[in-house]
């Protein structure tokens, strides 16, 4: 049987929608040239006539309309809004887990990723740190490497329910790591299995947290458990001796939107969503009360990124990882903090900083899970500062 021709009545439906659309396109387009003439600007839209149509030259054309869009930028917060609170969808940086957590989506992609051994990679970690532990070691200086684990590996029940309750994860690419590292006589200190023990003993006494669930990092609780678990390593390695002056603690709460919430860029959201509120502890010096600072003069050089740099250079300051772990070791540390640069970028600033290395008998190099993947600036290989009064000649930079 033949089917039934469309009717009058469907046609005009079709007809008005595919009309509407076009004048909605047009409309945005008449609204942006518009706009740009009044400014005295030239027509955006036009800009791809000058450019050779290479496939680089159409993507960047392509952002930088959409970037330049009036109709777009008014729009967008909405559509945003809509899509992160009925959808739950944190678009490319987010992801909306369970009961109010958020997750860094690279992170969680990488998790998930197939590849496990980082032996292959263009920057490989292991040989990158191997040559530097090596390099450091011809000074007479230890190195204690820190990997961090992701907020999604120690909390991947509150990504998704399919994934048992209080069960961790540690990622293909970490495990491989930490063998390798090991086969390398590289010391480690694996403070997954340590924080995956603290969250199943958490999840049974009603403790806090030990991540913020608006944010990609760790709470005072992770930050308190690290630091006396590094200390302890240090202490039974031999590297550094107790010191003699006993820090004390203050209570120093802080109220804080999360840096995952605040890369939806979404001001409506914020709105929407009420600061985490975090018991920070505060380290502070007994003899006058002043907050923990660190001292160039000291043994121990810290090196990380942003899990150091949390409640320690952010408010409310001197309530991070470095304050915490120089409390363990009763004695002030030397520090130094790059932002999502740990992998290449913190070992760079040091060697343009050589003074930080002076007197040092060990470093203490944390970073993050995710960046075995995903550093910024890969893993290169940096040699260390010239010596004083050594050329820089004199300095070799590793195989």
């Amino acid at each position: 049987m033949d089917a039934e021709p469309p009717s009058r009545g469907s046609r005009a439906a079709e007809l008005a929608l595919v009309i509407f659309f076009l004048v909605l396109v047009a409309s945005g387009l008449l609204i942006q040239t518009t706009v740009e003439l009044l400014k005295g600007k030239g027509v955006g839209a036009l800009a791809v006539l000058h450019q050779k149509p290479t496939s680089a030259n159409l993507r960047a054309y392509e952002h930088n309309l959409e970037d330049a869009s009036v109709v777009a930028r008014a729009l967008r917060p909405w559509f945003q809004f809509v899509q992160f609170a009925w959808l739950h969808d944190g678009g490319e940086k987010a992801l909306v887990g369970r009961d109010g957590w958020l997750f860094y989506k690279p992170g969680c992609d990488d998790l998930l990723a197939r590849t496990s051994s980082t032996a292959a990679s263009t920057n490989d970690p292991v040989a990158a740190i191997v040559a530097w532990r090596d390099a450091l070691a011809a000074r007479g200086i230890h190195l204690l490497v820190v990997p961090t684990p992701n907020k999604e590996s120690i909390y991947p029940d509150q990504v998704t329910h399919r994934i048992a309750s209080e069960k961790m994860v540690m990622s293909p690419a970490q495990r491989d790591l930490l063998a390798r590292l090991r086969s390398a006589g590289v010391e480690c200190v694996d403070l997954f299995r340590v924080l995956a023990k603290a969250r199943t003993e958490s999840s049974q006494t009603g403790s806090p947290p030990l991540y913020l669930k608006q944010d990609s990092h760790w709470s005072p609780a992770g930050v308190a458990i690290a630091a006396k678990t590094v200390a302890h390593r240090l202490i039974e390695l031999g590297w550094a001796k107790p010191g003699s002056l006993e820090y004390s603690e203050r209570p120093a709460p802080v109220e804080r939107f999360g840096d995952v919430l605040r890369m939806l860029q979404s001001p409506r959201i914020e709105q929407r969503a009420a600061p985490e509120k975090i018991p920070c502890v505060q380290v502070i010096r007994p003899d006058s009360s002043q907050p923990y600072q660190d001292d160039g003069a000291s043994s121990v050089l810290v090196l990380g990124d942003s899990f150091l740099r949390i409640y320690e250079q952010d408010e409310p300051n001197s309530a991070g990882f470095i304050a915490h772990l120089a409390k363990e070791l009763k004695q002030p540390l030397t520090s130094l903090v790059s932002d999502g640069g740990a992998s290449t970028l913190v070992r760079q600033e040091l060697y343009r900083r050589p003074a930080l290395l002076r007197n040092k008998g060990v470093v203490v190099w944390e970073f993050v899970e995710r960046d075995i993947h995903l550093g910024t600036e890969g893993w290169q290989k940096v040699p260390l500062p010239a010596l004083p009064g050594q050329p820089q000649s004199a300095v070799a930079t590793p195989k």
